[in-house]
C-alpha cells in the first residue's frame, strides 16, 4: 500500500513538472513572437517646431524599417537640455532617442545647471535635416535697408524677437548683427510661436524665425520675407533672396537636427539605427513631406560625420556668443 502511495506522488509531481516546463516554454514562444519594444524618440520643443516635424515625419517610416513601433515624446523647454537630460538617464540599448540641433551645441552656455555632458553622455547618430532661418519684418523694405537702419540707430531702439537665449531665431540675430557691425536690442519669448505672435502684433520689429515656423504667416500676408540664411534660396520662399546674395555671406546660419542615443549604446545599434535612417531619407515621399515643411533632409552622414560636425558647430557658435557676450553663466 505504501508503494502504490509513493508512486502515486511520484506521478503527480512528475505531472506538475511537466506542465511547468510547458508552462515555460509557451512563455519563452509568446516573448520571441510578441510585439518589439517601441522606440522613443524625445524632442526639446513642442509640437509644430522643426524637431518636432523631423520627428514625426520619420517615425512611421523609420519604424517599419526597425521592425519596432516609435513614439515622439515632446519635452521642451530649457533649450532641448530637459529632453537631452531623459535621453541621458535612459537605458542604452538603443531605444530611447533623442533629437539633437543647434541650439543644443551652446546650451552650456545658455542653461544653468546643464543635465548632460554633450560628448561624455551622449552617442551620435545621424544628422537628419538642416533648417533655414527668414528675416521677417511687418514694415516694408528690403534687407539691405534694414542693414542701413540698424547702423544708423546706435541708442538700439530697434528690438528683434526670439524664441530664445541660444534659440536659432536668436544666433541669427546676434551673427546678423556682429556682421553688420552695430547692436539690436533682444527681446526673447518662450518659444517660437510666441515670438512670431509680437512681431505680427507690432511689439518688436523683426525676427529671424525658422522656416516652418514663419511660412503660414508670411502666406497669409502677415510677415514680409527678406532674406534667407540658408547658402540656397528656399523651394517654398523662392522670391526670397539668400544672405549670400546680398553680400552677407558670413552672416548664414543654417539650422540643423540630428539624433543622439544614451552612451554607451552598443555601436552595432547605433550603426543599426544610423543605416535605416539613410534609407527612409532616400524615399522621395518622405523628403517631399519634409521639404513642404521647409526642411531640408541631409544626404549622407553617420556617427563619426555627426560627432565631427557636431564638434565644428559647438566652435563656431560658442565663439559667436562669446563676442557678442552672451550668457547665463
Amino acid at each position: 500500500m505504501l508503494y502504490c502511495v509513493q508512486f502515486e506522488e511520484e506521478r503527480t509531481m512528475k505531472r506538475l513538472l511537466y506542465l511547468l516546463i510547458g508552462l515555460l516554454a509557451a512563455v519563452a514562444a509568446a516573448a520571441q513572437t510578441g510585439s518589439p519594444p517601441h522606440m522613443t524618440i524625445i524632442v526639446g520643443g513642442p509640437p509644430g517646431t522643426p524637431g518636432d516635424i523631423v520627428a514625426r515625419v520619420l517615425s512611421d517610416p523609420l519604424g517599419k524599417e526597425l521592425g519596432q513601433p516609435i513614439v515622439v515624446e515632446n519635452r521642451p523647454g530649457a533649450a532641448g537640455s530637459i529632453a537631452l537630460g531623459a535621453v541621458r538617464r535612459a537605458t542604452a540599448d538603443g531605444n530611447t532617442l533623442g533629437v539633437f540641433a543647434l541650439q543644443s551645441t551652446v546650451a552650456a552656455h545658455t542653461v544653468k545647471s546643464l543635465p548632460y555632458d554633450t560628448a561624455r553622455d551622449l552617442a551620435p547618430v545621424r544628422q537628419i535635416s538642416t533648417v533655414a532661418n527668414v528675416l521677417v519684418v511687418r514694415s516694408e523694405g528690403t534687407a539691405v535697408e534694414f542693414a542701413d537702419l540698424l547702423r544708423r540707430d546706435p541708442q538700439s531702439r530697434l528690438a528683434y524677437a526670439s524664441g530664445g537665449t541660444g534659440t536659432p531665431s536668436h544666433l541669427a540675430a546676434e551673427l546678423f548683427a556682429q556682421h553688420v557691425k552695430t547692436q539690436i536690442r533682444h527681446v526673447p519669448f518662450n518659444g517660437p510661436i510666441a515670438a512670431l505672435t509680437a512681431l505680427a502684433g507690432g511689439h518688436v520689429d523683426a525676427m529671424f524665425a525658422t522656416a516652418p515656423a514663419s511660412l503660414p504667416l508670411i502666406k497669409g500676408g502677415k510677415l514680409r520675407p527678406l532674406a534667407v540664411t540658408s547658402p540656397q534660396r528656399l523651394p517654398t520662399l523662392p522670391d526670397v533672396p539668400t544672405l549670400v546674395e546680398l553680400g552677407y555671406a558670413d552672416a548664414s546660419l543654417v539650422d540643423w537636427h540630428g539624433l543622439v542615443a544614451p552612451a554607451g549604446t552598443p555601436p552595432e545599434r547605433i550603426e543599426q539605427i544610423s543605416t535605416a535612417i539613410g534609407k527612409v531619407l532616400a524615399d522621395e515621399s518622405v523628403r517631399q513631406r519634409l521639404q513642404s515643411a521647409g526642411v531640408q533632409p541631409v544626404g549622407a552622414s553617420g556617427p563619426p560625420a555627426f560627432r565631427s560636425f557636431v564638434d565644428d558647430e559647438t566652435r563656431r557658435w560658442t565663439e559667436v556668443l562669446r563676442r557678442g557676450g552672451i550668457s547665463l553663466q
